[in-house]
């Protein structure tokens, strides 16, 4: 196995610089210094090829949820790829069938799963279904209903569409033109825009923003609103009580189909196995990824409810079915990958797990907000962020180079965190933990002492 051999037997640093497109980053670098090449993870750890071990407080992509190294992941894999390693869902096979079925059990409603492999596939067939679904229920001679609304600073994926929903201005550079159809209103983001009102009063003032877009728009025109209901990468902001109420109160007046993208905080990140229900306001549709098989498998879902399900419902030979496939969208090995996920979740009681260790993590970060360049620390679950000022008054965000010193100096102390890039320029002054949901209180309050004094050594303004 390669992960058995060293970067000098292999010469995989020379092969990195002449082989691979990493995301994300500038690669100049990289032919001086090839980045850390991972051999191996166990739990909340992986090590490098040098046989330093670092811990993850990111869980790869906001994704490892159940920790690395499940042995019991692989063998249901070997096992699945013995009896059946690839079919498509034209047909059917036992483990696409009973994760479908597990993930409506656990919403707690009927409806039907679309299967994809990645979170932005997921949000694609979201905005299909949200403008087919109008297309085959509008009156006749009514006018098509295509436009989706999004907020900024929201992520939701890098494919063409998913892009056009994202709606932070670096990931579009040089991009543009997007796809037609696409909108976007202000996060509900009370910490840098509530200007001291009480929460309820700014809540509605978003709300009053949305559906103001809406009506300038023309509901009529309208197919759905994405949200996550925590904005994750773009700098985790938890919403006011009351916002996803309110949302979905609007879609329901106005026809609307609502989204929720929940392929960050799905599947026990925020505390609850589902980021929405810690406000028990329920979607039309809703999106799942990476935690969905934890990352051990390429796998994500769009869940439609039955009601939306039904319009698609016609006598073979009509157009009315959703013509849209994916080669590998649940396959039987990430199926089978993804099902015993969920089980490992529920049986080591991982969603409390979350919301205890969140708790913990959380309050031993509270001490950071005596530091001056402190703006903010907050999160639900094991999702937290901690946002960077010049100064508490203005919030105006600390500079990047300042930022990027913080994840350095832990990388240094072997521990990797996150931070939101590639948004608006000028904010990627949040940085992010997201650790395995596995994470012991040993290991939360290294994480909290490495990321506090990695606070404390940044200069003097």
């Amino acid at each position: 196995m390669f992960a058995s051999l060293s970067p000098e037997e292999t010469n995989l640093g020379k092969m990195d610089a002449e082989s691979l497109w990493h995301p994300l980053v500038q690669h100049k670098p990289f032919s001086q210094k090839p980045p850390k090449c991972m051999t191996r993870g166990v739990g909340c750890h992986v090590t490098d090829a040098d046989g330093v071990e670092y811990f993850d407080g990111i869980s790869g992509l906001w994704c490892v949820n159940i920790g690395y190294g499940r042995q019991e992941l692989a063998e249901v894999a070997y096992e699945q790829m013995v009896d059946l390693a690839y079919f498509p869902l034209t047909m059917s096979h036992e483990p696409g069938i009973r994760l479908a079925h597990k993930l409506l059990e656990l919403l707690g409603y009927e409806g039907k799963v679309f299967f994809s492999t990645s979170g932005s596939e997921a949000n694609e067939t979201a905005f299909k279904i949200a403008r087919q679904y109008h297309a085959q229920t509008a009156p006749a001679g009514s006018g098509p209903r295509y436009k989706i609304i999004s907020r900024y600073r929201g992520y939701h994926g890098h494919t063409m569409g998913a892009l056009s929903a994202t709606a932070q201005a670096e990931r579009k550079l040089k991009y543009e033109p997007l796809v037609p159809g696409f909108f976007h209103v202000s996060p509900p983001y009370y910490y840098r825009f509530g200007d001291g009102q009480p929460e309820d009063v700014y809540n509605a003032a978003c709300l009053r923003e949305l559906e103001q877009t809406i009506l300038y728009e023309g509901a009529e025109s309208v197919a759905a609103v994405i949200v996550e209901p925590i904005i994750s990468g773009g700098g985790v902001i938890v919403p006011p009580e009351g916002y996803l109420r309110g949302v979905r109160e609007i879609c329901d007046r106005t026809g609307i189909l609502l989204i929720y993208d929940e392929v960050v905080n799905g599947f026990g990140r925020t505390g609850q196995m589902f980021g929405h229900q810690h406000w028990g306001v329920e979607p039309d549709i809703i999106t799942f990824a990476k935690g969905l098989t934890s990352g051990y498998m390429p796998l994500s879902a769009t869940v439609v409810k039955q009601s939306i399900f039904e319009a698609f419902l016609d006598e073979p030979g009509s157009d009315s079915h959703f013509r849209h496939i994916t080669t590998y969208g649940g396959s039987p090995v990430c199926t089978a990958v993804g099902l015993r996920s969920i089980e490992i979740l529920e049986r080591e009681n991982l969603c409390e797990r979350a919301a205890e260790m969140g708790e913990y993590l959380l309050g031993k970060l509270q001490r950071l907000l005596d530091h001056p360049n402190v703006g903010d620390v907050r999160g639900k679950g094991l999702l937290l962020g901690v946002e960077l000022v010049k100064d508490k008054l203005s919030k105006v965000p600390l500079e990047s180079d300042a930022v990027a010193s913080i994840p350095r100096y832990c990388m240094d102390k072997q521990v990797i965190i996150g931070r939101n890039t590639n948004t608006i320029p000028g904010f990627t002054n949040v940085l992010i933990l997201a650790p395995p949901l596995v994470m012991s209180r040993e290991e939360a309050d290294g994480l909290a002492d490495t990321l506090c004094d990695a606070v404390l050594a940044l200069p003097s303004s």
